[in-house]
């Protein structure tokens, strides 16, 4: 063999190791590839079944608050129950009645400030409103629709006031048609937030009831002067 024909052999060789060491690099870099593919598979699968076993447990959890709030929500309703324009009150007392003789399952009786010709009821349905107004004089009959308690919340008092008004107490009206009259208290109901007053100007003293919002004491019977505010 001569000296150029064991030179080419040589170099044959080594194309041979080159070519079969990249192959064993590319087997082992597909190797690694598919190791890797494969573990994330496993690690998605993992997060799947995670998924799926938390999944019902929130869901049950969400509709067992939301069964709760529709038991809660179904225990009663608001009814309006038309009245006679002024005879609100009189409404309210004969249906306080009628709740108590028939043992209705009716939980309050409402009015709501500064509206006229209507009461609302909360009752467990519509059969109780409907009996608790059964009968009653001056009310003209149950709105065929239920009220949300968020269109009649805005016209509720937050919570009744304490009022340092005493019969004989003197006083001065600061709204409404006699306004800025001065007056002598004769009567309290707090229960209804009015007075009876007598104006003191007036040539025969005739009795007027206002609102206890309406007016404001500057005298105490047995005292002298003006009351500070």
């Amino acid at each position: 063999m001569t000296e150029q024909e064991t030179k080419e052999a040589e170099l044959e060789e080594m194309g041979l190791e080159e070519m079969e060491s990249k192959e064993k690099e590319s087997e082992e870099t597909e190797s690694e590839e598919i190791e890797y593919e494969q573990m994330k598979s496993k690690k998605a699968d993992s997060k799947k079944v995670n998924s799926k076993e938390a999944t019902p447990k929130e869901t049950e959890s969400k509709e067992a608050k939301s069964e709760e709030t529709k038991s809660e929500e179904a225990k009663s309703h608001i009814f309006a129950i038309r009245t006679t324009a002024n005879r609100e009150d009189q409404v309210m007392d004969f249906i306080s009645s009628n709740i108590e003789k028939k043992k209705l399952a009716v939980y309050s009786v409402i009015r709501p400030h500064g509206m006229r010709g209507y009461i609302f009821i909360e009752a467990e349905s519509r059969v109780d409103a409907e009996q608790a107004a059964y009968g009653v004089p001056y009310a003209r009959g149950v709105l065929q629709h239920t009220i949300q308690f968020k269109e009649i919340e805005h016209m509720l008092e937050k919570g009744k006031k304490e009022y340092n008004i005493q019969k004989n107490d003197i006083a001065e009206i600061i709204s409404g048609p006699f306004k800025r009259e001065k007056c002598k208290i004769t009567r309290v109901d707090k229960t209804k937030n009015e007075v009876v007053v007598e104006l003191l100007e007036a040539a025969v003293p005739i009795p007027i009831t206002v609102n206890i919002d309406s007016v404001k004491v500057i005298r105490r019977e047995g005292e002298e002067g003006e009351l500070e505010d």
